[in-house]
C-alpha cells in the first residue's frame, strides 16, 4: 500500500458510489457502515432529515477511530414527500410512476467529524424525468437497479436515459456533492488529490 492508498477518512457508508466519488478526488477511505434508524420525524423537512441522518451516521461511524469520518444521506422528494428505498416491486413502480414526467428534488446531506467538531451541510438538486411508459418502468425494475436506490432510480446507471434535465450537483444525485464535500474535508484537514496539497 502506497502512502496515497493509506486511508485518510472513514466512510460511514457501504455505498460503492460514495467510495468511488471520494476516490475520484484522491481520498482513500476505510469503510465502516453505520446502521441507524432512518425513519423521518413527524413533519421533518427533507433538508433537516438528510442532514440529521448524515450527522448521526458520521457520529456512529467515528467510534473507535481517530480518522475524520464522513456520513451522508440522500432523499428523493416529490410533492414534499420523502421517497426512500422501495420496499418491493409495487413500491418501486409507484415511485417511478409518481416521478414520471415531473421535476423533483434530490436532497443530500453530508457531515464530517474531525478536529473542527461536527461539520455538516446539505445540497438540493432538481431533476426532471421524461414521461415513462409502464413497460419501461417494469423493464427497469427487472434490471435490479432500483432495489437499493432512493426514489427507485440511479442517475449514474440505466435510468440516465430517463433524465431530461438536471439543475444543480450531478454528484449529489449519485450520492455525494463533491464541491461541498471537498470544502468540509479540507476544513477537517483531509488532503485531496492524494499526495497533492489540499484545495484552499
Amino acid at each position: 500500500m502506497t502512502s496515497s492508498d493509506t486511508p485518510s477518512l472513514r466512510l460511514a457508508s457501504a455505498s460503492p458510489r460514495r467510495r468511488e466519488l471520494l476516490a475520484s478526488i484522491g481520498v482513500a477511505v476505510e469503510v465502516a457502515p453505520a446502521d441507524i434508524d432512518e425513519t423521518p420525524l413527524e413533519d421533518e423537512a427533507p433538508a433537516a432529515y438528510v442532514e440529521r441522518l448524515a450527522r448521526r451516521k458520521a457520529q456512529a461511524g467515528a467510534e473507535g477511530t481517530t480518522l475524520p469520518t464522513l456520513g451522508s444521506d440522500t432523499a428523493v422528494v416529490v410533492d414534499r414527500r420523502i421517497l426512500g428505498k422501495p420496499r418491493d416491486r409495487e413500491d418501486a413502480i409507484a415511485m417511478l410512476s409518481a416521478l414520471s414526467g415531473t421535476t423533483h428534488e434530490v436532497v443530500t446531506g453530508i457531515a464530517v467529524t474531525g478536529p473542527q467538531g461536527m461539520l455538516s451541510t446539505h445540497v438540493v438538486t432538481r431533476v426532471t424525468l421524461r414521461e415513462l411508459q409502464p413497460d419501461e418502468i417494469e423493464a427497469y425494475w427487472r434490471s435490479g437497479e432500483p432495489v437499493d436506490k432512493a426514489g427507485a432510480y440511479a442517475i449514474q446507471g440505466l435510468a440516465a436515459i430517463f433524465v431530461e434535465r438536471i439543475e444543480g450537483s450531478h454528484s449529489a444525485v449519485v450520492g455525494l456533492p463533491l464541491f461541498e464535500t471537498a470544502k468540509l474535508l479540507t476544513r477537517q484537514g483531509v488532503s485531496l488529490w492524494g499526495e497533492r496539497p489540499a484545495v484552499p
